[in-house]
């Protein structure tokens, strides 16, 4: 059995994921997991810088910059980031573990190289 392709938005967002994990790392990150999923959602990278758990949300667009890559975070993508980090902290009885959401924007410009924004705490808690 083959599985199916991805499609093309799929695609800009598994190149995106994988430069952002790329860039984390290269920051000396430490890349836990990626696309981890449960019944509420998915996390798209979930990584440790120093003594923080770190929830990466990624989001991707071919544009110029990266401003409709992070308005692209809606309050409903919010709640199932939440619930989806939620679910993980149960799983893996993280409950007093000290975390904190960020996100990163990877604009894939037509002429350039890939722009990447990190937004530490981007959810403002």
């Amino acid at each position: 059995m083959t599985q199916p392709s991805s499609s093309p938005t799929q695609s800009i967002g598994q190149k995106g994921e994988a430069l952002a994990a790329s860039y984390l790392q290269a920051q000396g990150w430490a890349i836990l997991a990626t696309n981890w999923r449960c019944t509420r959602g998915e996390l798209d990278i979930i990584a440790q810088h120093g003594a923080m758990l770190v929830f990466v949300e990624v989001r991707t667009r071919r544009a110029e910059n990266t401003e409709a890559a992070f308005a692209s975070i809606t309050p409903t993508k919010r709640k199932r980031l939440m619930a989806a980090i939620y679910d993980y902290l149960a799983q893996q009885d993280l409950g007093d573990t000290d975390w904190r959401v960020d996100a990163i924007a990877v604009a894939l410009r037509r002429h350039a190289a890939p722009l990447i924004d990190h937004a530490e705490d981007a959810l403002g808690w």
